[in-house]
């Protein structure tokens, strides 16, 4: 392939924006934040299976999600389920090597003058934060692959059941549909890897239940919220592909 034609520079873009946000959310997902904090409102301290005191504390991870799963989502609709599970398992072994190569820069001896610096005023050993910020643990790096390839590979299943029942019709209805199962699936997931069957930390099936559904009500908000720019992605490559071409594409994608 030599990317000269609008379909083949398409795919590369798109599988481009999916991978790298894969990436990226595995990597900036070690900081915890709170969405309510960050909306400037109350928390919302909710009690569920025993659980209390719970609010929206969500991985930074989840800020690139939804682009994963629109991304995710186009490429089904132009490309077929063969290229999404072809990027999802190239993402996941990107994901890996990535690992592999924090991993060897985490175990390198630090130079003495570069581990005391004076950052915005505060005394930091840049050493350990450097490796409490990307030496995430070996449980949390399994369970978010792991969820990533279950959710991928569900996303792309009920999408297309969804337009072999609807047609061409209803875009909202099979991607966002599609987006809220695969969330749901790789809400708990990750958490009953990472925190349930992890022997450090060995979570009750309350906790993983309480706090997966705590992050599958934030994933289901936004998911909603994300569907009007589905469609604004949609219009553009629509024009750039020409209608002819764009109908060819989607049309060959429900067949593959």
């Amino acid at each position: 392939m030599t990317f000269k034609t609008k379909e083949s520079r398409l795919f590369l873009i798109l599988g481009s924006f999916l991978i790298s946000n894969a990436i990226l959310a595995e990597f900036i997902g070690v900081k915890i934040f709170t969405v309510e904090g960050s909306l400037g409102i109350p928390k919302f301290d909710l009690n569920m299976f025993g659980v209390k005191d719970l609010s929206f504390n969500m991985s930074a991870g989840v800020v690139t999600w939804p682009i994963i799963f629109i991304m995710t989502d186009i490429i089904n609709e132009y490309f077929g389920v063969k290229q999404v599970r072809f990027l999802s398992i190239l993402a996941s072994i990107i994901i890996c090597y990535a690992f592999l190569v924090v991993g060897f820069a985490m175990g390198l001896v630090p130079s003495d003058f570069w581990i005391n610096q004076n950052v915005n005023g505060e005394a930091l050993n840049m050493n350990v934060a450097f490796n409490g910020i990307f030496g995430q643990g070996m449980w949390i790096i399994v369970g978010s692959i792991v969820a990533f390839l279950i959710g991928q590979m569900v996303d792309v299943m009920i999408f297309h059941k969804i337009k072999k029942s609807t047609g061409e019709r209803f875009l909202w209805l099979r991607a966002t549909g599609s987006t809220l199962v695969s969330q749901f699936i790789d809400s708990f997931v990750v958490i009953f890897i990472a925190f349930y069957i992890n022997p450090q930390y060995s979570w009750s099936w309350q906790m993983v239940a309480a706090i997966g559904l705590v992050n599958y009500t934030y994933k289901f908000l936004i998911a909603i919220l994300m569907t009007p720019l589905l469609y604004v992605i949609h219009s553009v490559i629509d024009r750039y592909l020409g209608n002819d071409l764009a109908m060819k594409l989607v049309k060959e994608a429900s067949q593959k």
